[in-house]
């Protein structure tokens, strides 16, 4: 194997060439990778292998997320601002394919990266051909996808300045812009800003039952293929008034309200034992699209909670059993000595503990905000009446 020097790299006055510059950098690092798969079983962890595989690590580690960072962070907004007609169509498909590729390219290195540590280290001279090639797989279909769309339609649509401002932020990332010319945090904050304009939302738009109404937005959602659109905050206050939030899943809705499981002895159950009321809220940045929920809360009847307890997988079982939420732990290594002891333990159909169910949000408010230009958005809020119908009323963004 032979260690290849670096192409110059252009300027970031070419920020598009910088990116595919990034991409022949990861080709290069691709191609050592499968040049150590062949040559591990003939030679071992030799010098060789050790100085490819730290040479693969190295760049995986430290470079690579700068490039899904940029796409992630600067690129994929820039051009979700601009793009219109059916550059918006197509990239409103595209760009969630593409932050799922991030992940689970990610996901795909970390079962490389303990592989190749132990051959950089001399401790092992093989590595799992099948790993190394989903990995190379996963990333050329990645890159082949942004060279043929992404980047000629950031070419076409982006101005000179837009192009400039690109540039200027990838540079900050990699740490090579001048003290001078970088903004303060506060700064960037502040300038943080995305105009929408996917869609609108009137009074005539909305169904006159909200909870078909969230359906039909939720259907669209994992048309649209969202990130997680199941994921809701959930917001509770405790008995001394003081408010807190967490992201958990929705398990279930329909007419009855919005059902999640967790530990009853959670900091979010005590606080619903103090106080009964909660609210939720979805957010589907790619439809720009946020649901607000409020209401009360009462736990599910045992046989629902049983019932859904056993439909999860063994091993999550096991973590609500072993794990005591939000309870402090001295260690990680402690939880899963804890995990250990419950999987010898409790076999293959363990039963819900006592302490892990239900709760569903009986909800009496519910609003539907679409994202509109130049933050005048569109909201109709629902409420529910004593006679348990439904009254809907636009309300100014």
């Amino acid at each position: 194997m032979t260690t290849l020097l670096h192409d110059t790299a252009p300027d970031f006055d070419q920020p598009i060439a910088v990116l595919k510059h990034c991409h022949g950098r990861i080709r290069k690092q691709l191609a050592t990778l499968d040049k150590l798969l062949a040559h591990l079983p003939e030679h071992g962890a030799d010098e060789q292998a050790r100085q490819a595989a730290s040479a693969v690590l190295k760049y995986f580690d430290k470079a690579a997320h700068l490039h899904h960072e940029d796409e992630e962070q600067d690129l994929i907004p820039m051009l979700r601002a601009v793009a219109q007609g059916e550059d918006a169509a197509t990239l409103q498909a595209l760009a969630p394919v593409i932050l799922q590729d991030h992940k689970d390219m990610d996901a795909l290195w970390q079962d490389l990266h303990e592989q190749l540590n132990l051959v950089a280290e001399g401790g092992a001279a093989a590595l799992s051909a099948s790993a190394v090639q989903r990995f190379v797989q996963r990333y050329t279909a990645h890159m082949e996808r942004e060279e043929s769309v992404i980047a000629p339609m950031a070419m076409r649509l982006f101005s000179s300045e837009q192009m400039a401002r690109l540039g200027a932020a990838m540079q900050r990332r990699r740490g090579l812009g001048g003290e001078t010319d970088k903004p303060s945090v506060g700064q960037s904050v502040a300038d943080l800003r995305k105009d929408y304009g996917q869609a609108s939302l009137t009074e005539e738009d909305v169904l006159d039952d909200p909870m078909l109404q969230f359906t039909q937005w939720f259907e669209q959602a994992l048309k649209a293929e969202v990130n997680e659109p199941n994921a809701m905050s959930v917001a509770t206050v405790s008995s001394e008034g003081r408010p807190s939030s967490r992201i958990v899943l929705v398990k279930q809705f329909d007419e009855r309200g919005f059902t999640w499981y967790t530990n009853y002895d959670s900091k979010k159950a005590q606080d619903l034992r103090d106080n009964k009321f909660a609210a939720l809220l979805f957010f589907w940045s790619e439809l720009e699209r946020q649901v607000r929920i409020e209401g009360r809360v009462e736990r599910t009847l045992d046989e629902e909670s049983d019932r859904y307890f056993r439909s999860r997988p063994l091993k999550s079982r096991l973590s609500a059993i072993a794990s005591h939420q939000s309870a402090p732990i001295a260690s990680r290594a402690a939880l899963e000595e804890n995990y250990e002891t419950v999987a010898r333990q409790a076999g293959e159909d363990p039963p819900r503990p006592a302490n892990w169910g239900g709760f569903r949000l009986i909800p009496d408010r519910i609003e539907f905000w679409q994202g509109r230009r130049s933050r005048f958005h569109d909201r109709i809020v629902y409420e529910r009446q004593a006679d348990g119908s439904w009254t809907r009323q636009r309300l100014q963004p």
